[in-house]
């Protein structure tokens, strides 16, 4: 694990949605330059920026046509290059969101592959041997578009071809083992536009569908362990300082396989989910009561959290680490059913938990999720991509481009939440989330290594209080009082949301309040 993981938070950045510089009504990577000592002033001193390579946007840039170019979108490589060395001036790190699992359908690669004749790119993807030929099993593919004589695998879209790492156990001669040449040819060019990008200044990666290489894998994902073992022994030897998060929510798994962290999603039925979202039923898709362990009025259990996180820390810490999100651009935002209070709470549990935590744009105000048609394959996904909110000025500060150029319309509600006007109020979510960050970087013991131990959490029941170090935190995110007969040593606030205290054999906290002791 890299050191400077250990005091690490980073701040996730849309790129399309952030700042535009250039007045063409999409942000870019010379107005993320811009804003790196806002970012700074957060608290953040690392950051994730989603796809901004050369793409024909057919899922917002998860469909790679050109693995070494910037989107012109964007800007140029030089202005990528740039915000390398801009954001090293501060001490800050940059990581990029690498997509191993496929390319786009107009990758050079892929139309090489889609010939006739026999090629070096041949099997760079999964083909079957005859155009009428499906894939005979529950592998999606595709055919009728392609010069050869055969149909192909995708990897999530249409647009998105798979890549070839091989199959775990072939049992058809169209599927080649993980060992063939060309599966190994594929680790390579993934190594080599890895290498392409950390010589010109990044930091590492992000790794898109990390569990999604090799086909048909065991349940432990041992096939693409293997790969990644590989790949990752490259980085290590070459590039010691860079650092890997995968999109992968099985932290023992990833870890395992190499990555420093590893994302907890917002799955069905996930012990995270149950903290921010637990208000849709994924078999109809329809909001239901909402129990979300934050909502003040809600009948939440930390449980049902913990009994998942604790069994994948206790196995995983002395490996890497679990990293924690408000959000991310695939996931509603919080804000869409909790309020700037709850939220207050919410994100103080986040950044106080051991691991890796990451920011989504936006969350730091407060933006709400809404409700727009899909755009570039966001689908639901699109109403947590809209433009950064920065002030009240003409599209809230966002870009100067007239408002039908915008990639995403902005949130035009009288009470939209924005930088400028949460600067100015001392308890904002924005000032909040700055204390937080703070404190976190003050406190060693609240630094992604430092152990945890929850000494009271129990079903159905508040405060929940936990041990970091020589501070003993206590969270009630309800509107009631709560308090619990417990005799610990610290009596003294030194971080507070709301009040509490320690007196008497009892810690006690009033309704909605996230104290430390220390």
């Amino acid at each position: 694990m890299n050191k400077w993981l250990n005091d690490a938070v980073f701040y996730e950045i849309y790129p399309q949605s952030f700042k535009d510089s250039n007045n063409y009504g999409i942000g870019d990577i010379n107005g993320i330059i811009e804003k790196l000592d806002y970012i700074n002033g957060l608290g953040c001193n690392a950051i994730w920026i989603n796809p901004c390579f050369d793409s024909p946007f057919k899922d917002a840039g998860y469909d790679v046509r050109d693995y070494k170019k910037v989107a012109s979108r964007y800007g140029c490589n030089n202005d990528l290059y740039r915000l390398f060395g801009e954001a090293h001036k501060k001490g800050m790190h940059v990581l990029l969101d690498l997509v191993p699992g496929h390319t786009s359908e107009e990758h050079l690669w892929f139309r090489q592959s889609q010939k006739d004749e026999k090629n070096e790119f041949t099997n760079r993807y999964i083909w079957t041997n005859f155009c009428f030929q499906g894939s005979e099993s529950d592998l999606p593919y595709i055919g009728g578009e392609s010069e050869r004589s055969a149909t192909y695998i995708l990897n999530f879209f249409k647009c998105q071809p798979a890549l070839n790492y091989g199959f775990l156990k072939p049992d058809k001669d169209w599927q080649l083992p993980i060992d063939h040449p060309d599966c190994l040819a594929t680790r390579e060019a993934i190594k080599d536009v890895m290498r392409f990008w950390l010589d010109h200044g990044c930091d590492g990666f992000r790794v898109d569908m990390a569990a999604s290489l090799v086909k048909h894998d065991d349940e432990m994902k041992s096939g693409t362990t293997v790969v990644w073992k590989d790949i990752l022994a490259m980085l290590r030897h070459d590039y010691p300082e860079a650092a890997m998060i995968s999109e992968w929510s099985d932290p023992k798994l990833a870890l395992r396989a190499g990555f420093d962290m590893d994302f907890y999603l917002d799955d069905s039925g996930s012990g995270y989910r149950s903290l921010l979202r637990d208000y849709k039923n994924y078999k109809t898709n329809k909001d239901v009561v909402d129990n979300s362990f934050f909502r003040k009025d809600g009948e939440g259990d930390i449980r049902r959290f913990l009994d998942q996180y604790l069994d994948d820390y206790n196995d995983t810490k002395s490996i890497g680490y679990i990293s924690m999100v408000t959000c991310n651009h695939d996931t509603e935002r919080p804000a869409y059913h909790l309020s700037q209070d709850e939220l207050k709470i919410a994100y103080a549990f986040i950044f106080t938990m051991p691991g890796v935590p990451f920011l989504y744009y936006g969350d730091e105000i407060g933006m709400r999720y809404h409700k727009l048609p899909s755009f570039e394959g966001g689908y639901f996904r699109t109403g947590s991509r809209t433009p950064m909110q920065w002030d009240n000025t003409e599209n809230s500060g966002f870009s100067k481009g007239c408002a039908d150029s915008l990639y995403l319309p902005v949130d035009e509600s009288p009470d939209a939440p924005n930088v400028a006007d949460e600067e100015n109020n001392e308890d904002s979510l924005l000032n909040t989330v700055r204390r937080i960050l703070r404190f976190r970087h003050d406190h060693l013991s609240l630094q992604a290594d430092a152990d945890i131990e929850f000494i009271y959490a129990e079903a159905h029941k508040l405060p929940v209080i936990y041990i970091r170090g020589e501070l003993v935190i206590a969270v009630n995110p309800s509107q009631d009082r709560q308090s619990v007969n417990m005799d610990i040593e610290q009596s003294n606030v030194v971080f507070q949301i709301g009040n509490g205290s320690n007196a008497n054999g009892f810690i006690t906290l009033d309704p909605q309040s996230f104290v430390v002791f220390g």
